[in-house]
């Protein structure tokens, strides 16, 4: 019976890379999305228990945002298999969205 390594089933987390940003200071400009991660908040809100780690690239240098946007969570999870992809993230009234 062939033994299995470890390493050929293994989905390995690779933590993102980057330079922690404030959301609102990426607004309105565009980024290349180059990865995610959703994990459970530490701050958790009656309506979303999730937190959203977004990795993107603007002119060449990465950088992160966390955040608990329902909006956001919902686009990142629907559009993943699109990664890497172009975006702009606005603040729409009381809520962030990629366009």
């Amino acid at each position: 019976m062939a033994i299995k390594r470890f390493s050929n089933f293994s989905e390995e987390y690779i933590p993102l890379e980057g330079n922690k940003v404030k959301i609102d200071s990426m607004l309105n400009q565009e980024v290349l999305v180059t990865g995610y991660n959703i994990k459970r908040s530490k701050y958790i809100k009656e309506d979303n228990d999730k937190c959203l780690t977004i990795q993107f690239e603007i002119n060449d240098v990465k950088k992160i945002i966390f955040t608990g946007s329902n909006v956001l969570i919902e686009q990142i999870e629907k559009y993943k298999n699109e990664i890497p992809f172009i975006a702009i993230i606005k603040k729409i009234d009381r809520y962030y969205t990629f366009s």
